[in-house]
């Protein structure tokens, strides 16, 4: 087997691959593109984003099932299903799968129908998600995180006598092991404030307690391999935005532009992140990950907030910057990983070069979410596909297309609908994912006149009706959890 000693191997590799390659998901939000990258790769999926549309994308029949509660339950719903099994094995090969997440059950109905899992074992995922083991493997690495303490709380006055052993004030950001930053991250300043989160608090085993400190939040993906850790440029985070999610301090967005942050925060941010995969490969950990960073807007400092060990809801941003088309996305480097392929690459010549701000273009994604109050049922949804803004900000359906590279200015956009004709609309629910060339957000970093009109264009394009008086028991419509 021939040795892959640079990046025009790698492209050649890839575009010659004979291997199915799945993408296993509700969506195929998350590696939108790579199919165009990889041959004979595919998307397996829960949800017809595309009204069956897109040439590799697969949506078997709806069956009966249970309630889904997480991702995982998606998955191995659908590889229970003799749809997608008689579909693989009519492609043939010997099939890989790849995920967005999986648990050691999935693991267990891969290995049934005869697919080998590119992603370390489940159980080492979970043990380096857990916010405390991040801020472990991060010390090891000397990656530092905001000033913190990693205890147990049993009431109030405990929860200052840590605090004050540490030195960490008594205005607090408290931490779970697991769970969306939006639904498991609590400011605790007062005892009332402990008091409406005491449940939550009270009964974890360990907590990640950390100083309040004036922050911007960002993202950036990298990818441990064998020659060591490649490293994707630093995004900015929507957070929270009250047009876009009805939770505060939840993920809504990222950007990608030149300017977002001085040489010296991406500086440290892409040598915190290599040294950090480093890290993750003694711990045996290899492949696609995702750090969050915390930026203190006083001083300037750069923290490791939490660890992703997957890719996530930024890759698709990552996967289509700059970089990624003078190249190849970092995505491939993950399946190279696990291709038992060998390679050698000057892993240090090209995190040199994607440093360069030539590598750095514009382009923004916004996650529409249901911020109303109100629970109805879709009767007309928009289409996915790329959309025109006019003049005086009216926002309307242009044609199908299934790449976002096919929008050529800001006028356009493209929209991945996720939420559908037929689906229920609560708080929450996942609407669509909005992908725009330029910025959504103005220099103070709140969303801009451009982004909240495409906002209400798109949201506006939805029509509701009234919930049925009487239903048979049904699984959650997209959005009920997580599915980014």
């Amino acid at each position: 087997m021939q040795s892959i000693r640079n990046v025009s191997d790698l492209r050649l590799y890839f575009h010659r691959n004979e291997r199915p390659i799945y993408f296993i998901s509700a969506t195929n939000f998350n590696l939108l593109g790579i199919d165009q990258w990889v041959n004979r790769f595919q998307y397996v999926a829960h949800i017809d984003c595309f009204d069956g549309r897109h040439p590799n994308v697969f949506v078997p029949r709806k069956l009966p099932h249970e309630e889904f509660t997480s991702i995982e339950d998606i998955n191995n719903y659908l590889l229970q299903h003799k749809d997608v099994v008689d579909f693989i094995e009519r492609r043939g090969g010997k099939p890989v799968a790849t995920f967005l997440m999986f648990d050691e059950r999935t693991e267990e109905l891969a290995r049934d129908i005869g697919l080998e899992v590119w992603f370390p074992p489940a159980a080492l995922r979970s043990r380096c998600d857990n916010k405390m083991e991040t801020v472990r493997i991060g010390n090891k690495a000397g990656v530092a995180s905001v000033p913190n303490a990693l205890a147990k709380v049993t009431g109030w006055q405990d929860l200052l006598a840590t605090a004050d052993r540490h030195r960490l004030g008594h205005d607090l950001v408290i931490q779970s092991a697991f769970g969306d930053s939006g639904h498991t991250t609590f400011f605790i300043a007062s005892e009332a404030d402990f008091e409406r989160h005491r449940d939550e608090i009270v009964g974890e085993a360990e907590l990640k307690i950390m100083k309040r400190i004036n922050c911007r939040g960002a993202t950036l993906e990298a990818c441990a391999t064998s020659s060591g850790t490649l490293v994707g440029p630093l995004l900015t985070e929507i957070v929270g935005a009250k047009d876009l999610t009805p939770y505060k301090g939840g993920w809504c967005g990222n950007e990608i532009f030149p300017g977002a942050f001085s040489e010296e925060v991406r500086a440290k941010a892409r040598s915190m992140a290599f040294r950090f995969g480093n890290q993750l490969l003694e711990e045996g950990y290899r492949g696609y990950f995702d750090l969050d960073f915390l930026i203190d807007t006083d001083n300037g400092e750069v923290y490791l907030g939490e660890l992703n060990p997957r890719i996530c809801g930024a890759s698709p941003m990552t996967n289509h910057a700059a970089f990624a088309y003078a190249d190849v996305p970092l995505f491939l480097f993950h399946l190279l990983e696990f291709s038992g392929v060998p390679f050698r690459l000057n892993v240090n010549e090209l995190n040199e070069r994607w440093a360069d701000h030539v590598f750095i273009d514009s382009w923004s994604q916004i996650v529409l979410k249901h911020t109303d109050e109100s629970i109805d049922v879709v009767s007309n949804a928009p289409s996915s596909g790329v959309y025109r803004m006019d003049n005086e900000g009216h926002v309307k359906y242009h044609r199908f297309d299934a790449n976002r590279r096919a929008i050529d200015s800001e006028s356009e956009a493209f929209y991945l609908r996720i939420t559908g004709q037929g689906d229920y609309r609560y708080p929450g629910a996942d609407l669509g994912i909005l992908i725009t060339r330029g910025r959504s957000m103005d220099k103070d970093f709140r969303l801009n006149v451009r982004a909240r009109d495409w906002i209400r264009g798109i949201k506006g394009s939805y029509q509701g009706g009234p919930m049925p008086r009487t239903a048979e028991p049904c699984a959650p419509a997209p959005g009920a959890f997580k599915i980014l």
